[in-house]
């Protein structure tokens, strides 16, 4: 290499890192920048609307599960991290987060549709739309006469299927279910707003919903033979191959014992 060579070759090294000096200043003084303008009291968060789904989460209830714990200005506030925080809120399912320029937040709600009480009666949870469970204060639930659903973990979503496919069968005969469960061996128990309790096995939602439509075709006939209404049902199970078994209040299968003179 020549000396013309050599000193092409030196002048494009040196243009090469005055240029990238150069493009590491204009990054560092925009970011300068960028932090300037962040921290500026125009751009400090001054408000949070709140749109959509909000029966449960007024006001006050954003301010004591929210407002204490959103971060930061317009520009650096983590819109992921608030949304986490909304959805931390007893009520709220799904919140999706917008900034307002210059100094507000757009936050729209969607609010769980409380479809079952879920667990035991001494459990504070509610069984979504969807199926899910969720915890809130029972006493806020503003819809009447849901049911109580139970069953494993993981599996709310098949229990209120099973309900939702199950209930308009006995809502045809005028029979309401107060509560669906799905037993950890893996069978179905019903129980009527009478009391009235059916053991309806194992399967899956067909079985189980043509067992209790079986049922429910003959169970007219056989109450009217013992001349009792629907609402004597006590007990009926349908676990048997070719058939169920029933107790009626009012109806007795024991032979009475003789007087004795």
């Amino acid at each position: 290499m020549n000396r013309s060579e050599e000193t092409g070759f030196d002048v494009r090294i040196m243009n090469a890192a005055t240029v990238l000096l150069l493009l590491v200043f204009c990054a560092s003084l925009a970011l300068a920048i960028m932090r300037w303008v962040a921290n500026r009291s125009a751009f400090s968060l001054q408000g949070i609307t709140v749109l959509g789904d909000t029966s449960h989460s007024n006001a006050p209830t954003v301010r004591a599960h929210v407002v204490s714990r959103v971060k930061g200005s317009f520009f650096t506030v983590n819109l992921g991290q608030t949304r986490e925080v909304f959805e931390t809120m007893p009520w709220v399912r799904k919140a999706v987060v917008h900034r307002d320029f210059p100094n507000r937040l757009r936050v729209q709600l969607q609010e769980h549709r409380a479809a079952a009480f879920w667990g035991e009666e001494s459990e504070p949870r509610l069984l979504n739309s969807f199926g899910e469970v969720f915890d809130a204060n029972v006493a806020e639930v503003e819809q009447e006469g849901l049911p109580r659903l139970n069953g494993p973990q993981g599996q709310s979503g098949s229990v209120l299927a099973t309900y939702r496919a199950l209930e308009p069968q006995f809502s045809a005969m005028n029979l309401a279910v107060d509560a669906l469960e799905l037993t950890n061996q893996g069978s179905w128990r019903i129980v009527l707003n009478g009391g009235a309790v059916i053991e309806a096995g194992r399967g899956d939602l067909e079985e189980v919903g043509n067992r209790t439509r079986n049922f429910l075709k003959t169970l007219t006939r056989v109450v009217a033979r013992y001349d009792r209404p629907l609402s004597a049902l006590e007990t009926a199970d349908l676990r048997h191959e070719n058939g169920y078994a029933i107790r009626l209040r009012g109806v007795s299968t024991l032979v009475s014992p003789s007087p004795i003179h």
